[in-house]
């Protein structure tokens, strides 16, 4: 049963806890919308200053909604398009700072103003990203990225 935490050490400790809280809650489980179900809200249960926290993924030559935490948000993205369809078009992580100065942004939540976007992967195969926005402006940094990278990189491998 997971018990809710407060995390109250330094950022790096917290994530270190987010991370072994990840790995006890995937144990045993490979059922990918499970697995994601939980870490979004694992995920939305950790972070701070965010207004959306889930999952889009890959199927048919787009990104598709899949679990997510937060207000309703766009089912489809095309490869290329905004900050989620730029990350699997360039296979990395997108961090932006202000995404009202994103070319293309997509605007599913007009108090979305920061966003990170991670792109995951099965076998070197695209399984889809994982989207965090904030109402704040460049709310996420590099030690985010570092633990949120760290993050996919523990789903990746319950897959």
């Amino acid at each position: 049963m997971f018990q809710p935490k407060e995390y109250q050490d330094s950022k790096e400790k917290n994530y270190s806890l987010l991370l072994k809280q990840l790995e006890a809650l995937l144990e045993g489980e490979k059922d990918l919308i499970a697995n994601l179900s939980n870490a979004s809200a694992l995920l939305n249960q950790f972070l701070t200053e965010i207004n959306w926290v889930g999952f889009y993924l890959w199927k048919d030559n787009e990104l598709v909604l899949g679990p997510f935490q937060g207000l309703p948000a766009c089912v489809r993205i095309k490869k290329g398009k905004g900050v989620c369809g730029t990350a699997i078009q360039e296979g990395k992580t997108q961090r932006i700072a202000d995404v009202h100065k994103f070319p293309g942004h997509i605007a599913c939540d007009a108090a979305s103003k920061s966003e990170i976007v991670i792109p995951f992967y099965q076998g070197g195969d695209l399984i889809g990203v994982l989207d965090i926005d904030s109402p704040i402006n460049d709310r996420f940094d590099e030690m985010d990225q570092y633990y949120l990278e760290k993050f996919v990189i523990i789903l990746e491998q319950s897959l």
